[in-house]
């Protein structure tokens, strides 16, 4: 390794400092829970809209009926 003066170290820390501080603030960015619920919030609903997600909700559907006229009934 080459001798480096005091002012190249510095920049280098400073380089340093500053990818870590962008790092930092893309980490906080992704993993903000509000962001983090309105992405997986808008994916469940793009998915509902496909036709195997249709077939999903009816399944589910049918089946909480089916529960619930099961336990009336028992009544």
């Amino acid at each position: 390794m080459a001798d480096r003066n005091a002012d190249e170290i510095k920049r280098d820390i400073e380089r340093s400092r500053a990818g870590l501080a962008e790092a930092v603030d893309e980490i906080a960015y992704r993993t903000n829970p509000k962001r983090v619920a309105d992405n997986a919030k808008q994916s469940l609903i793009e998915k509902a809209k496909t036709p195997q997600g249709q077939v999903v909700i009816g399944v589910v559907g049918v089946t909480v009926v089916l529960l619930l006229v099961k336990r009336f009934r028992k009544r």
